[in-house]
This record gives C-alpha cells, sequence and structure tokens, in this order.
C-alpha cells in the first residue's frame, strides 16, 4: 500500500525526500536509514527513521491540519492512557519541494491485528476497553470538536450516496434498513466526552494478542464517543463483543450508534477504496457482514 494514490490531490512522497527533510531541518539525525512502510492509511504516509523514529507526513491537503491538532493533543492525552501513544519528537516545516509540516515519532512497536483471526479476542476486547474508558475521563477543558462526534443524521446523506453507489455490491435493501435502524437510535444525553474516532485495526498495535498501542490521533477530539465502538465489528469477532460491550458499559442507545457508525464509515469507505486500498476495502466488507449477520 505504501505509494498507491488514493486522492487525486496526493503529492508524490518518497525515502529520499524524507532523508533530505530530515538533514536539512534536523541534522542531528542526518544520515539515518530511511524506509517507507507499508500502511492502509489514507491520510499520511509513514517512514522508518532509524531503528527507533517514524517519520509521518501529510499525503494531501485535507491532511495538513491533523499535523498541528497530533503535535498539541497527544502531549496532553498520552500520559493519561493505559497504553503507549505516539510520542512527538520533532515537528517539522515545508521544505525541499513539501509544502506542508511533518512529525518525527518515537517509534512503537507491535503489529496490527487483522479482523477475523485476533490471536487473543477476550483479552484483546478487554484491553480496548480500558482504552476508550481511560480516554473518554481525561479532562475535557478546551478539547476541540470531533468531527465523528456527531448525531448519525449528520452521516445520514454521504450514507445513502455511499449505498447508491455500491447497489449490485451488496444487499443495498438489507443494509439501508439496518442505517435506518440506526438512526433511530436516541442520541447521547451526558456530556462530551473524548474519543479516538478512528479505532481501526490499522491505528490498533499488538504484541502476543494483547493491546500494546494505539496510533493516529489526528482527529481526537470531544463528543459522542459511540464512535469508539466501532472497534467491535471492524475488528473483534463476534464473541468476543459482548465483553467489550460489558467492561465499556455501552447501552442499548450507545451501542446502536456505534453499530451505525461502523456500518456509515465501512459504507463510505468501501466505493470510494473499493480499488486503491484492498485492505481498507476489504475491512469495509467485514464490517458489512458481521452487522449484517448480527441482523440476521
Amino acid at each position: 500500500m505504501g505509494a498507491v494514490r488514493m486522492h487525486t490531490d496526493e503529492v508524490d512522497l518518497d525515502a529520499p525526500l524524507v532523508s533530505r527533510l530530515v538533514a536539512a531541518q534536523f541534522p542531528r539525525w542526518a544520515g539515518l536509514p530511511v524506509r517507507r512502510l507499508e500502511s492502509s492509511g489514507t491520510e499520511n504516509a509513514m517512514f522508518r527513521l532509524g531503528a527507533d523514529k517514524v517519520v509521518r507526513l501529510p499525503r494531501h491537503p485535507g491532511a495538513v491540519g491533523s499535523v498541528a491538532h497530533e503535535q498539541r493533543w497527544l502531549a496532553r492525552l498520552g500520559p493519561g492512557l493505559p497504553v503507549a501513544a505516539p510520542v512527538p519528537l520533532a515537528l517539522g516545516g515545508p521544505g525541499e519541494g513539501f509544502a506542508w509540516p511533518w512529525s518525527v515519532y518515537r517509534w512503537l512497536d507491535g503489529s496490527n491485528p487483522v479482523a477475523g483471526a485476533v490471536e487473543k479476542p477476550h483479552g484483546l476486547a478487554a484491553d480496548l476497553a480500558e482504552f476508550v474508558i481511560a480516554l473518554r475521563a481525561l479532562g475535557t477543558r478546551g478539547g476541540p470538536p470531533n468531527d465523528r462526534g456527531v448525531p448519525l443524521t449528520e452521516r445520514d446523506a454521504p450514507t445513502r450516496d455511499a449505498l447508491s453507489r455500491l447497489a449490485g455490491r451488496i444487499d443495498t435493501g438489507a443494509v439501508t434498513a439496518l442505517w435506518e435502524e440506526a438512526l433511530r437510535a436516541p442520541g447521547r444525553a451526558q456530556p462530551p466526552v473524548w474519543a479516538h474516532g478512528d479505532l481501526s485495526p490499522g491505528n490498533v498495535l499488538v504484541r502476543d494478542g494483547r493491546l500494546t498501542a494505539v496510533i493516529d490521533f489526528g482527529g481526537v477530539g470531544v463528543g459522542d464517543p459511540a464512535v469508539d465502538l466501532i472497534v467491535a465489528w471492524n475488528l473483534l469477532p463476534a464473541s468476543a463483543r459482548g465483553t467489550f460491550r460489558e467492561a465499556v458499559g455501552a447501552d442499548d442507545a450507545e451501542w446502536a450508534r456505534g453499530r451505525g457508525w461502523a456500518l456509515s464509515i465501512s459504507l463510505i469507505q468501501l466505493p470510494y477504496y473499493w480499488q486503491t486500498n484492498p485492505p481498507l476495502a476489504e475491512n469495509s466488507r467485514h464490517v458489512i457482514g458481521e452487522i449484517l449477520a448480527e441482523a440476521r
């Protein structure tokens, strides 16, 4: 997935460019080997820098704002989390023909789990719930709004548009009925709290089947945290969803909103990334299949 273009306004990024940027702006790291990392990430490209660092650059203009966002909020949120989060080491600026800011982070060991092949599902479910609960408990003063911490009705138009483009590829009748059911779920009555916003397999790191880190805080913000329940469908098997739900303490309404978010995200991703991001498209099909199976 390294250099595949997924957006029409995506820029060219490669290891020589990163080497030049690092050498020009952070001479202490000049000469360290740079290697592009395979990733299904859609907003940023990542390059391993030496043994203990990673460089993260926005792939397109829409991702540029997340650089400063992460730099600011990771410093505040990271220390309060039960597992590792990215630690910013440096903030780079435009140069060498690259027009945007970029980041250097400490390298985090671990591997991305694969939906359908989770090694210790109940243990991972408990770990993920612990992360979600800890994030929700952090003070929200001054916190930015989470773009996904909004009522599901704000996703109705793009979700229905995606459904129209998926006609003949999925059971749009059954899926539309499930989406409309999610829209009827009661909204959140409690005050807004922190939510990661993109708890997908590509943003979760595990070792020996247990959670070691959560990455990509570009969308972290304050709102309805039901969006963080998406991991119950995009990663955890059905047998472990009850463990996750009980540990998080989700009531029927929040669980229904979380399922709606998982469905909406997958429906919108699937036609957009069908050709350009096979791992993300496959996970989207997985989520849709899991939610249909639950309904049956």
